[in-house]
């Protein structure tokens, strides 16, 4: 609103400015070359300044004319190095090396201060496979401001692929430094699980959080893996704080298994029995796990056999539908010797139809010789189990294993292991289950028969007498084995048996 006032007002006075100038009164001579030339001062005042500026444009053109050729030499040749970055980078986009490098020197002859330049010349030399330029060029693009972090993260790129993980991990430390980017703060992260360095993994999470690098669900999981991992560090010289460390983790994240399970060992081992039944009870709801259970029946060292059964039965209450409480109170029966009950809750698993596990086989297997010492079962179970799926373990990155780890041992990634079944390459059909157990008969007593009476016998006729008598059975060989009879070895001075005829000429 001023600016349009203010542009009225200048209006204004010019106008008032002509106004009194057409006004006055007056006339202008001019006599040049033989002509005279007679006007109005307004007409006369408008023509010299016309000449003014027409003079100043021609002397300015003459003068500055080197200067436009210049530009417009520099237009062109922009141009061209644009269409050179073009076709270089569509050309190292579908992998043409050859076009790429072509282009990369003309986009370094035409524009050889242009950013994009230094990135499709590095991309030029990936693709040709020349590590050193293309290091090169990295090294230029970070040593200017406007292209460091597009150095580095190059930089950082062909230190990993050289296996140089420190030089790595300095390069994302600078790039963070910088400005936290995803890339960087993922770099220092990884860098930072794998050399098992917790609480400075702590400490990036809490930057990449602040940074909207990572969201908040995955920070949280990520905070409560590495607090379960320092616990573990210091269970055993600060157990204080390793629970209090678990007990953030098992808020955090309910489902982390290996905390919970770990939390209640160290409450039991502080005396809270009460604590820790409750932490792993609550665990066991939400994820029915074989650590849990485990860690659940170790709380009460002194229970005997039957109060153990008693309190996993509890427990089992909290998923009675799942395998693995079925499973839990099949193992604590056995131990107290209820085969019963341990028959019961394997029952709807080893049913016909169903696919047992494993693990199931070789408790069914026990099972079947404790009760009835039924070793023809035993064996038959045993044979069925190694043909049986297998059970559920940790993998991570392919490798499994029964202890969970916060990192994975091939890439050393964060909460990589997962509770999984292994992969069956193949699988047979659905076995049906061995018969059920069934006493032998009781073996029948007979009483020894007596010998019949023999008759006297007539005495024999002559042609009785004289014929020939039968031949002796041959005599069975006896079972027992023989002796086996070793020789006793000389003594080194014994000079053996003494010869009948000593021959002189030996001596």
């Amino acid at each position: 609103m001023v600016r349009i006032l203010v542009f009225l007002f200048a209006i204004g006075l010019l106008a008032l400015g002509l106004g009194l100038l057409l006004e006055q009164p007056g006339a202008l001579s001019l006599t040049w070359f033989g002509y005279r030339i007679e006007t109005s001062p307004v007409v006369g005042l408008s023509v010299v300044a016309l000449t003014a500026i027409a003079l100043w444009s021609l002397v300015s053109f003459i003068f500055n004319f080197p200067s436009l050729v210049s530009i417009s030499a520099r237009a062109r040749n922009r141009a061209r190095g644009h269409e050179a970055l073009t076709r270089g980078i569509v050309a190292a986009g579908v992998g043409d090396a050859r076009k790429a490098q072509k282009a990369s020197k003309d986009a370094r002859k035409f524009l050889p201060k242009e950013p994009l330049t230094l990135l499709l010349q590095a991309q030029a030399a990936q693709l040709s496979g020349d590590r050193g330029s293309a290091e090169q060029a990295f090294r230029k693009m970070a040593d200017r401001p406007d292209t460091k972090l597009l150095g580095l993260r190059g930089l950082h790129a062909e230190s990993l692929r050289r296996g140089d993980l420190d030089e790595a991990h300095q390069l994302a430390l600078q790039a963070q430094d910088i400005a936290p980017l995803g890339w960087s703060g993922q770099a220092v992260f990884d860098r930072y699980a794998e050399q098992k360095n917790w609480d400075a993994a702590r400490l990036c999470v809490t930057q990449n959080l602040r940074a909207k690098i990572v969201d908040p669900a995955t920070a949280t999981r990520q905070k409560a893996v590495l607090d379960t991992a320092i616990a573990m560090d210091v269970e055993t010289t600060d157990p204080e704080r390793a629970v209090k460390l678990l007990r953030a983790a098992v808020k955090k994240a309910p489902d982390l298994v290996p905390a919970a399970a770990l939390l209640g060992r160290l409450l039991a081992r502080k005396g809270d029995t009460r604590g820790a039944s409750k932490v792993i009870e609550a665990a066991f709801a939400r994820t029915p796990h074989p650590d849990l259970a485990r860690a659940y029946m170790e709380l009460r060292q002194g229970d005997s056999a039957a109060e153990r059964l008693a309190r996993v039965q509890s427990m089992a209450k909290r998923a009675p539908m799942d395998p693995e409480s079925k499973m839990l109170i099949a193992t604590a029966a056995l131990g107290a010797r209820n085969f019963a009950v341990a028959r019961d809750a394997m029952a709807s698993l080893v049913a016909a139809g169903e696919r047992p596990t494993a693990r199931m086989c070789l408790i069914m297997a026990e099972l079947e010789d404790r009760e009835h010492d039924a070793q023809g079962l035993v064996r038959e179970w045993l044979s069925r189990g190694s043909r049986a799926p297998r059970d559920a373990v940790w993998i991570a990155d392919g490798q499994w294993s029964k202890q969970w780890a916060p990192v994975s041992p091939v890439t050393g990634k964060l909460d990589a292991y997962r509770w999984l079944l292994p992969a069956e390459q193949l699988s047979g059909p659905i076995e049906e289950p061995p018969p059920a157990y069934e006493p032998p008969p009781p073996l029948a007593v007979e009483a020894p028969s007596l010998p019949e009476p023999v008759p006297e016998a007539a005495p024999p006729a002559t042609a009785e007498i004289l014929s020939p008598e039968p031949a002796p059975e041959a005599p069975r060989p006896s079972t027992s084995p023989k002796p086996v009879v070793f020789p006793l070895p000389s003594p080194p001075d014994d000079p053996g048996p003494k010869r009948e005829h000593t021959d002189s000429r030996l001596f």
